[in-house]
């Protein structure tokens, strides 16, 4: 069973949107057992669009059109698809109610414009979910599908979550089960974890099953991904928890998290588990670690506060060398907020007043913790601009604390 992805839209080609989409699409096809060998991205004009299309379903099976649901003029994907489908429109009433509803539930009145997007292909039927006003099409072509999804990435993967995905393993005939997770590194390069789990993949190549295979994420660390494929949910559960066991104890303490867990959602858990609170100084990183930590404990129940200014302000007594810094500056953020414990980033002293002819290491960074009245530091070397400079910072100290929480 192939599967093309067609991505719409003039602002992906101009560069003005991302396409997290297709990437999205494709991840979760392959988990799926679907066989995606293509992905195109067109403009906003019919001719090329109906173009792309036919292309893909003469080497596909199915193709996700992605984008072009919405009220405008240049939202012309459900036009193109009647033309390739060689069928009318037809407007539903009941999908105009529903848009409708949507509006006035929010207080606003619906747009004419927006009637249009209930305009069906003859033959297709419309997505049953629908969490925004463009409703998604299934649209027979022969023994073949198009599916039409919203470009708003939370509307599309709604409905590849609840009904394509499962739709075309139902045409595939597809019966297995094949699931996926994904181990959470921090402090290790892509090569060396794979010099440490070289026997392991070696072994994996010659049973089939399970796989792994790496992801660089840039300042959100390396991605370990395991799947498995299995008669049903239940086994292949079973061999991902057996395999994460396995790669775990491989690779130690550089594993913090799985899946969709970021570094500070581990943090937070952590502390929460451990009933702390947290005080928090920024010069060096502006605020981006608080708006992480904010942003995951909502309730703030743990993240307490956050001291913001320059790099250099709050970077404890002067002539004191980088470590003792950042230990006076954390502990400074845990009697500001009262807080158990008290974290910080700070810069070399010589930063804010380099000796002649001394250089400070480039990127260099002191990290300091407090907790209750125990003090742990430690420096590192950074890499990048300004502002992944402060992302590494944030994250390099949150890894810092969790590693301190686990000792």
């Amino acid at each position: 069973m192939r599967c093309e992805v067609v991505a719409i839209g003039t602002e992906l080609l101009l560069g003005q949107i991302v396409d997290t989409n297709s990437s999205w699409i494709g991840e979760h096809l392959a988990l799926a057992g679907i066989d995606s060998i293509f992905q195109v991205k067109v403009g906003d004009n019919a001719d090329r669009m109906e173009f792309c299309i036919r292309q893909a379903l003469e080497r596909s099976d199915a193709v996700i059109c992605c984008g072009g649901l919405g009220p405008t003029q240049d939202d012309i994907t459900r036009e193109v698809i009647a033309r390739v489908m060689g069928v009318d429109l037809h407007r539903d009433e009941a999908i105009v109610e529903k848009i409708r509803h949507m509006f006035e539930s929010r207080g606003r009145v619906m747009s004419d414009n927006n009637r249009r997007q209930a305009d069906i292909p003859d033959g297709a039927a419309p997505i049953p979910e629908m969490p925004g006003t463009a409703p998604g099409l299934m649209c027979p072509v022969g023994d073949k599908v198009i599916y039409a999804v919203p470009g708003v990435p939370h509307e599309m993967r709604t409905m590849m979550q609840g009904t394509i995905l499962a739709d075309l393993q139902r045409r595939s005939g597809q019966t297995t089960a094949i699931r996926s997770r994904v181990l959470r590194t921090w402090g290790n390069s892509e090569s060396g974890l794979a010099e440490i789990l070289a026997d392991r993949i070696d072994e994996l190549d010659v049973l089939g099953n399970p796989t792994l295979a790496f992801q660089a994420s840039g300042i959100e660390g390396i991605k370990v991904r395991i799947t498995a494929k299995s008669a049903d949910e239940a086994a292949a559960a079973s061999i991902l928890a057996s395999e994460e066991a396995l790669v775990r104890n491989l690779l130690g303490d550089v594993v913090f998290g799985i899946d969709e867990e970021s570094m500070e959602v581990v943090v937070i858990d952590r502390m929460r588990e451990l009933g702390l609170t947290l005080g928090v100084v920024e010069g060096l990183t502006g605020g981006v670690l608080a708006a992480r930590l904010s942003e995951v404990d909502v309730a703030g129940n743990v993240f307490q506060g956050a001291l913001v200014g320059g790099a250099n302000n709050h970077a404890g007594e002067a002539g004191a060398s980088g470590e003792d810094r950042a230990i006076a500056t954390a502990k400074t953020a845990r009697e500001t907020f009262n807080t158990d414990v008290g974290i910080a980033v700070s810069l070399p002293e010589t930063l804010v007043a380099p000796p002649p002819g001394q250089t400070p290491p480039p990127g260099q960074v002191y990290l300091g913790v407090v907790i209750g009245d125990k003090c742990y530091s430690t420096s590192t070397a950074l890499p990048g601009d300004r502002n992944r400079f402060r992302n590494y910072a944030v994250i390099n100290l949150l890894n810092f604390l969790r590693k301190t929480l686990s000792s």
